[in-house]
């Protein structure tokens, strides 16, 4: 991006994925580029969330947006972001500016959540900041999966991940 660039300002276009049967609520920050032109969550071919979902879950990586739907809603997780709208420079959650949370309340309604995780320190850190007064549920941070996260090993991801498994269970 050239230098002297403003972040444009963008709203989330990508419907969250949840459902009665939802135990686990997974937040990121905001849908990079590459996830709004997919139309889905994770979209970027390097950002390693769905093999790392696959690899806790211990089920073949889904492939269509369709598939990794109906993935999340299978095994009870549901999925969105923390942000509704934000200005924003390509993927760099360092550079949002005027974040507006989304609306947590239908999915909390509708879901039995027993727990709320973002995937990354960032979404994390505006969770805290813009929706967990009104939520009154504590998230916990996991590593972000993000191909700008290679500090964190594939194996260190599925560890971490592997926390949202006793919360799936009856």
């Amino acid at each position: 991006m050239p230098s002297g660039a403003s972040a444009a300002r963008l709203v989330h276009t990508i419907a969250p994925v949840y459902d009665a049967r939802s135990r686990v609520l997974l937040l990121g920050t905001f849908p990079s580029p590459k996830s709004r032109a997919s139309g889905f969550f994770y979209g970027h071919p390097q950002n390693r969330f769905w093999r790392v979902m696959a690899a806790v879950l211990d089920v073949p990586a889904p492939r269509s947006n369709e598939e990794k739907a109906a993935l999340m809603l299978s095994r009870r997780i549901a999925l969105w972001d923390v942000l509704q709208s934000c200005g924003i420079t390509g993927a760099s959650d360092a550079s949002i500016k005027d974040p507006k949370p989304n609306d947590l309340s239908p999915i909390l309604r509708a879901g039995d959540i027993r727990a709320i995780f973002t995937t990354g320190k960032k979404a994390f850190d505006l969770y805290e900041k813009y929706i967990k007064s009104a939520t009154g549920i504590p998230a916990a941070a996991l590593p972000s999966t993000s191909p700008a996260n290679c500090a964190c090993s594939f194996d260190r991801l599925c560890e971490a991940y592997r926390v949202i498994l006793p919360y799936l269970e009856d």
